[in-house]
């Protein structure tokens, strides 16, 4: 018998994990989210994968476009993740006022973090609400030795 959406939902909280924004574009579309549920798969061919409920408007682009990008989030960053998680900027333009820029995909990047990848989606898998993308690192870069931001427990924390 399966556990109900709640007990799931209160144990998972329980996992400490990183923050990373995943963006998308698809023609003059552009979009973007914060996410939590994304891994490294392999390391020859260099893949990672990350999963989106279909809902979202960031799925539809990833979708269409078949490649997206990941910044990671160092700490001090969480009204950013706040902003791409819906909180406040549900219809508003997520990017206002932030600087990016692109690598080989087109998907933006966001300026400030402490690591990004360019991913290229080979492989979509419908698992429950959600699609997990399998996708290749195209493009990558360490950007600075800022400690990352963590999520645990409904709030952001540092490491020590």
């Amino acid at each position: 018998m399966a556990v109900d959406p709640e007990t799931l939902r209160s144990v998972m909280r329980h996992w400490t994990t990183g923050v990373a924004i995943l963006t998308a574009r698809d023609g003059a579309h552009v979009h973007g989210m914060t996410v939590n549920s994304f891994t490294s798969v392999a390391l020859d061919p260099p893949l990672v994968l990350v999963c989106v409920e279909r809902a979202v408007r960031t799925h539809a682009l990833v979708d269409r476009s078949r490649a997206f990008a990941l910044s990671i989030l160092c700490e001090g960053q969480q009204t950013l993740s706040d902003r791409f998680a819906g909180r406040d900027t549900e219809h508003q333009d997520r990017f206002e006022g932030l600087r990016t820029h692109t690598a080989i995909t087109g998907a933006p990047i966001l300026a400030e973090n402490m690591g990004w990848l360019d991913c290229v989606v080979v492989a979509a898998h419908e698992a429950g609400t959600h699609t997990i993308f399998v996708a290749e690192v195209v493009a990558a870069k360490v950007q600075d030795g800022s400690r990352p931001l963590a999520y645990f427990d409904r709030g952001y924390h540092s490491l020590a």
